[in-house]
């Protein structure tokens, strides 16, 4: 800085004087590496003529803002911006009446108070910029704002922590250009609906609570350049009339609920340069705006967008960015999305889109993803001419051909490829003077490998590896261990046919998948820095290594269906998932469950554990799922678990569990359970009807909770045995609506507790093979989406309760071996019902049975209503009802891949059945 003493200060860099007086009217300091607090007997504040001060990005070291700047009582503008102060804004700087200009942004803690604001909107009446973004203004009411000067022209207060609601007016200020409110989360607001005319250039309210449908008055904006509403409230239509803000050159709408079509009338927008409407709820077709020719980025992805894209879009010749994924658009990809020169990024992934892929004259093409479509045929040699491309992922499609390792010899710069789930072969020829891209992301599963590729040799800083679902198979070979020894961080190798893996040497893995597997003897002992081991499904035997139990960082260990034997150890690491059924384990369960552990998922199911249900459960808080069915169990039943607030899945069927249930306690109370298995039990005594009173997650589900949703996380799904038509079915994912409760097979007896028919959300009802008594409750008939009830063999007696003809969904109904009597109901589900439903009831007439029923008991009869149920379960296909159809048969649905998902077993399934091969499977990635 050329500050001399001795010298005229006002020749002195960053101040100016006035030309008459010589008296310094601005000093400009910012960016000057001052260090250090401005006390209140500075000199500085001596210059009581200044009218400019900027002292913007320097270091005050977290020092507070002196009361001495009141003292410029000419300042016009001040900046004191990013400048480190802290602490609360003073009083004084409200007495600045002259201010034009205020800057105190801030990412330190410099806190704004409501007192503070209010006069400063009452004393400084000519001010046009106000900027004071990460200030903290938690404690201003917004409509202190409303009476800003009429002369603002900018106003930013992005990141302020501001709540309530922002006071429409300001909108309309009659000079304001630029307003910033962005990441206010709990700011709300709307905009007008008339009287917008004002000079507005910037309008920004991304990531706060703003809401309401974009008005039509926004057309009066003709100067609004750029309009950033992201992550906001929005909804309903665009209006047309936005086409008529011609000036405008960034759009950013996304991640609001905006539906219907987008305008047409956005092709009268020449100036746009971004287009942003990704995660919205837009459909149709996408518009015709091929001819916007200076836009550079358009994002139209994660909508319902059908047809085809625009056959026509050679205008955009600035294009250098397309997103329009996760749509469903078909058809074929357009030839002039080839040529476009400076495209740089394409996704079109997650649509329908099919035929084959045209060549690539441009070269530009850094990143294509082309994922989960229908595209066919081989993959065109232009793409490994794309010398440019670092990002290549054709996954989760019908491409065909050989593809060989020498192909990819040009594209130097490749560093992600993914060519999972095709109908391709990667084969192994390799080329003299050729070699492979030094790819940190490879993706190969399903691409018929029957081999460890030899280019992975090459491959030194490989960071991902999958090779699942192939036909590898034997031992892994010696030269892998040096594969990205210092780098891999995730392989999967699951759904092979390896025999044999020694060694885990990679040092810095975290995901490991090795289920699904032939591989035999011992487990080999994990990396430190392991996260997830899935190894479920092989033939491992021996016992687990203890190391693994103590390990500080692996959050998922799955080492179900294997042959391990001997004890679980009482030290049990920190783990999110433990899955250890469908083994040999005995012994007790640990009592070592430490206070506010991490446990989301406990699943023993299936070994030969003994003893009581260990007490310190109690401190898994985060525990949803708890499977110990199928062991030796020895208790009574465990009320005490009615204090974990997560809880949803409770199986302890086929234990030796005993006494009654009567021992209750209103504030155990299991109020998220949707799942209880006590099958197969000792458990006496009537039914508690206190236990099913607190059955809160059984009650009615809201409509947030109605959605496709799975218990479980992304790297591991937890799954159910439940009893159904007297077999046992697996499903493989548990969708968060389905609700059951089985007490079959136990000494119960008694009546059935009326309460139960409060239960309107429960699907699955099983009380059969108990010793219950008295007649059918009317009650149940209040079970409104009841989709199976099993209420055979006990000592029911009295007429089947015309109120379960109300039970629209029921698709499975056993009533048999009781001692019901009089007629069978008849109505739209129970006409679907056979003989077997009701046999060993000696008392009961009419459809379907043979016996007819006398004059004096006429059959009941339910008028016939039409539902979509009516049609829905017949082509189901599984004779089941809605949520038990999905959770049965989801991948029909959604993949037409239903064994993946479901394993039916015979009724006492108990010796495991030896893997000599594993079951191939169709297309499509999976956890």
């Amino acid at each position: 800085m050329s500050w001399k003493w001795g010298t005229d200060c006002c020749s002195w860099e960053g101040v100016t004087c006035d030309m008459a007086t010589s008296d310094v009217i601005s000093l400009d300091l910012s960016c000057s590496g001052l260090y250090g607090s401005i006390p209140s007997n500075t000199s500085l504040f001596d210059l009581v003529h200044l009218q400019k001060l900027n002292l913007a990005n320097n270091d005050f070291n977290l020092s507070l803002i002196s009361s001495g700047f009141s003292r410029f009582l000419n300042l016009t503008h001040l900046n004191l911006s990013y400048s480190n102060f802290e602490g609360s804004i003073p009083y004084e700087i409200s007495c600045l009446s002259k201010l034009v200009s205020l800057d105190l942004s801030s990412y330190t803690t410099l806190k704004l108070e409501n007192p503070v604001m209010e006069a400063l909107v009452q004393n400084v009446t000519k001010l046009q910029l106000l900027f004071l973004d990460y200030v903290d203004m938690s404690t201003v009411v917004p409509g202190t704002l409303k009476n800003l000067s009429s002369s603002l022209t900018s106003l930013s207060l992005s990141y302020c922590r501001i709540q309530g609601e922002f006071p429409k007016n300001i909108f309309r200020l009659p000079n304001l250009q630029m307003v910033r409110l962005k990441f206010n989360s709990d700011l709300s607001g709307v905009f007008p609906r008339s009287n917008w005319t004002n000079p507005l250039r910037y309008l920004e309210v991304s990531g706060t609570s703003f809401s309401g449908q974009l008005p039509d008055s926004i057309c009066n904006l003709r100067h609004l350049r750029e309009l950033k509403l992201y992550l906001c409230n929005f909804y309903g239509f665009l209006p047309a009339s936005l086409g008529n803000v011609t000036q405008l050159a960034v759009l950013s709408l996304s991640s609001n609920s905006f539906s219907g079509l987008i305008p047409p009338s956005l092709s009268n927008l020449h100036q746009l340069i971004n287009v942003d409407l990704r995660s919205n709820s837009f459909h149709g077709q996408i518009p015709d705006i091929m001819n916007l020719s200076r836009v550079t980025n358009l994002d139209i992805s994660n909508n319902q967008l059908t047809g085809s894209i625009p056959s026509h879009g050679s205008g955009l010749q600035n294009l250098a960015l397309l997103k329009l994924e996760n749509n469903t658009l078909s058809g074929t990809i357009p030839s002039w999305l080839f040529t476009l020169p400076l495209l740089r990024y394409m996704d079109l992934s997650d649509n329908q889109l099919t035929g084959h892929l045209d060549a690539f004259p441009s070269k530009s093409l850094r990143k294509l993803y082309l994922t989960n479509n229908r595209l066919h045929g081989s993959i065109p040699s232009s793409i490994f001419e794309l010398a440019n491309l670092i990002h290549l992922s054709l996954a989760s499609n019908n491409f065909s051909g050989i593809v060989e390792p020498y192909m990819f010899a040009k594209l130097v710069n490749l560093g992600v490829l993914e060519l999972s789930h095709n109908s391709l072969s990667f084969g192994t020829t390799s080329k003299v003077n050729s070699s492979f891209p030094q790819i940190f992301d490879l993706s190969l599963s399903a691409c018929n490998i029957s081999a460890f590729p030899s280019f992975l040799r090459s491959l030194k800083e490989l960071a991902y590896l999958d090779l699942s679902e192939n036909n590898i198979d034997g031992q892994i070979p010696n030269w892998m261990w040096e594969v990205g020894k210092d780098t891999l961080s995730y392989l999967d190798l699951s759904h092979n046919f390896i025999t044999e893996m020694k060694q885990i040497p990679w040092k810095n893995l975290r995901y490991l998948k090795l289920q699904s597997n032939l591989l035999q003897g011992p487990l080999p002992v994990p990396p430190p820095r392991l996260q997830f081991l899935l190894a479920s499904n092989n033939q491992f035997t021996g016992e687990i290594i203890q190391s693994i139990f103590r390990s500080s960082t692996l959050e998922v260990l799955d080492l179900s269906d294997n042959g391990f034997s001997g004890t679980i150890p009482e030290c049990i690491g920190n783990f999110s998932v433990l899955d250890l059924r469908n083994n040999r384990l005995n012994g007790t369960i640990p009592e070592a469950f430490a206070e506010a552990n991490l446990l989301r998922t406990l699943n023993l199911n299936n070994n030969e554990l003994e003893g009581p249900v260990p007490k310190s459960l109690v401190n898994c808080t985060k525990l949803e799922v708890l499977d110990i069915g199928n062991n030796k169990v020895k208790d009574v039943f465990p009320y005490w678990l009615g204090n974990l607030p997560e809880l949803q899945v409770l199986v302890l069927r086929s234990n030796k569990f005993h006494s009654s249930m009567r021992e209750f306690e209103a504030k155990q109370s299991f109020p998220k359970l949707r799942i209880i298995d006590l099958s197969h039990n000792n458990f006496t005594g009537p039914l508690p009807a206190r236990f099913f009173e607190n059955l809160n997650g059984m009650r009615n589900v809201g409509e947030t909770e109605r959605k496709l949703q799975y218990v479980g996380e992304t790297f591991y799904q937890d799954s159910v045995v439940v009893t159904l038509k007297g077999a046992e079915i697996e499903l493989q994912k548990i969708l968060t609506v389905f609700t059951t409760i089985d007490l079959s097979s136990n000494d119960f007896h008694g009546e059935i507790p009326e309460v139960i028919g409060n239960l309107h959300s429960l699907r699955l009802l099983n009380l059969s093979h108990n010793h219950l008594t008295v007649r059918i409750p009317f009650s149940l008939g209040n079970l409104i989406n009841l989709e199976s009830l099993d209420l055979s063999s006990n000592d029911l007696s009295g007429k089947i309760p015309m109120q379960l003809t109300s039970l629209t969904y029921l698709s499975v109904l056993n009533l048999s071996y009781n001692q019901l009597e009089g007629p069978i109901p008849q109505g739209p589900q129970f006409s679907t019902f056979q003989n077997h439903s009701y046999i060993g009831n000696l008392g009961l007439c009419g459809f379907p049975l043979t016996k007819q029923c006398g004059k004096d008991d006429p059959p009941e009869l339910v008028p016939t209503t039409s539902s979509w149920f009516d049609w829905k379960v017949a082509k189901m296909g599984y004779g089941s009802g809605l949520v038990i159809g999905l959770s049965i048969g989801y991948m029909v649905f959604a993949t037409r891949r239903p064994l993946w998902f479901v394993k039916m077993f015979e009724k006492k399934h108990s010796k495991k059945k030896v893997r000599t091969r594993p079951i191939r499977r169709g297309r499509g990635r999976r956890n």
